[in-house]
């Protein structure tokens, strides 16, 4: 069995694909620095989940902020990122439901750290507040 949240993130991944200029190069959660050879890539990554309890059925409200960073080298790093920003952005907004798995998409805040490497890099990170509902009792219903 798999808790909501994590078939959410699942979801996010999925739909990603194909995403222009990155192909393949999605990953969860990753902690290994990316190669040159690597990017431009997604990271997707869980930043925080509250939950709420805002009736009095034995639900949980949950809103998770998951952050969908986009990791370009380029001497303009954020200019490279916006094409696949635009792509990605529009991807996980087309289905407001994930799958069936949330009640709401909504995009929170967009992050830009622009560092000197061996070529100019970027990281640019974007928020999403995921709305979702579980039992009380149970992570995955």
């Amino acid at each position: 069995m798999t808790t909501k949240r994590e078939s959410i993130l699942a979801d996010i991944a999925s739909s990603l694909a194909g995403t222009v200029q990155v192909g393949s190069r999605i990953y969860r959660s990753r902690v290994v620095p990316l190669a040159r050879g690597e990017s431009p890539a997604i990271v997707i990554e869980p930043i925080s989940d509250t939950a709420e309890q805002v009736t009095a059925l034995p639900t949980l409200d949950w809103s998770l902020t998951v952050r969908v960073s986009v990791i370009v080298r380029s001497a303009v790093p954020d200019q490279a990122a916006d094409p696949i920003i635009e792509d990605m952005h529009s991807k996980i907004v087309s289905d407001l439901t994930l799958g069936g798995y949330a009640i709401d998409v909504q995009p929170q805040s967009v992050n830009f750290e622009l560092v000197e490497a061996d070529q100019p890099a970027g990281v640019i990170s974007c928020d999403y507040v995921v709305r979702y509902r579980t039992s009380v009792s149970d992570l995955s219903s």
